[in-house]
């Protein structure tokens, strides 16, 4: 048998509460690795009373400082805030997100830790693109604070690696989506437009719904952090997406024939100087460098997000998707 990739490794998973830190810690756990939590417990479903859960705020320094030590991996996931929010605060967002991740490279590489997988923003840190698919080294012009934050924090893992040695890989992840998404974290398109449909509510579009997204399940997601963690060849950032470009128009659309609604209601509001009008990713350098490649079935996720936030009967509050 293969022994399996994280099996008896010590993993620290920054943002374990969130959407993506769920699924990875759930994996980890899976694969045998010995798994530290850090972060706010999740909303949708009980924390596992068997994790080891070491602090929650990225800014309480002496708990992330034990919360790091002897560990082989660390998985930074805790972000600041959302891309419209933090154009109106960004100096929050530096503080928040910027500064605190400086802090974590420090107690890296004062720790040993054998590798740090970051988390990045497909979605942000490029900004309005030339051309599409967009390649890892087209130009970086972000149209947020929270792309710019993205993008510098990328920086100062390269800095840290020239510096001290310190290994890391920065993860430009498309649109995740996927079971436990939480709608009410105004965050993801896919799960508030599941919700508004099982609450007989108007899906809310910002903007005319022609933006083109690139979206990825969230287990092909988790499948490129484990191949990150193990890469060792020479690439440092790499774009994670399904490749293939989908209008919210078209995605409401699928929402709704996974859901057995032919034509969701919708509601349409002005659009955001945030949004950029299309954003795909070319997944080619991840395929070669990772050997990773998305697998999920488009119709086949939707159905099965749909149904897990229909068990959960989550409260369902008032949703203005991003």
């Amino acid at each position: 048998m293969t022994a399996l990739p994280m099996a008896g490794r010590t993993c620290l998973v920054l943002g374990a509460g969130g959407f993506i830190g769920q699924a990875l810690v759930d994996r980890l756990v899976e694969e045998g690795g010995l798994v530290r939590a850090y972060g706010r417990p999740p909303r949708l479903r009980d924390a596992d009373p068997h994790l080891d859960w070491r602090g929650y705020e990225f800014s309480d320094e002496s708990a992330l400082a034990r919360a790091v030590d002897g560990c082989d991996y660390v998985f930074h996931l805790i972000g600041g805030t959302l891309p419209e929010s933090a154009n109106r605060n960004p100096e929050a967002e530096i503080l928040g997100s910027v500064n605190r991740t400086i802090h974590l490279l420090d107690l890296c590489r004062t720790a040993g830790v054998r590798k740090l997988v970051f988390a990045s923003s497909g979605g942000t840190v490029y900004g309005i693109p030339k051309h599409v698919p967009i390649r890892e080294t087209m130009e970086t012009f972000p149209i947020s604070a929270y792309g710019i934050a993205k993008l510098t924090i990328e920086k100062f893992l390269y800095l840290y690696e020239y510096l001290h040695g310190l290994n890391s890989v920065a993860l430009r992840i498309a649109n995740p989506f996927g079971p436990y998404q939480d709608p009410g974290k105004k965050q993801g398109i896919i799960a508030a437009a599941i919700a508004s449909i099982f609450a007989d509510r108007p899906v809310e579009i910002w903007g005319d719904g022609t933006v083109v997204r690139d979206f990825i399940y969230i287990d092909d997601v988790i499948s490129a952090f484990i191949a990150a963690a193990v890469y060792d060849g020479p690439e440092r950032i790499f774009n994670i997406g399904s490749g293939i470009g989908r209008s919210i128009n078209d995605v409401v659309a699928s929402v709704g024939r996974a859901m057995g609604v032919e034509a969701p209601r919708r509601i349409y509001r002005q659009g955001r100087a945030s949004d950029v009008p299309v954003n795909v990713l070319d997944i080619a350098l991840a395929r070669r460098e990772l050997a990773w490649a998305p697998t999920a079935d488009w119709a086949g996720s939707l159905r099965v997000t749909a149904e897990r936030l229909k068990a959960l009967q989550a409260p369902q509050p008032s949703i203005r998707p991003i």
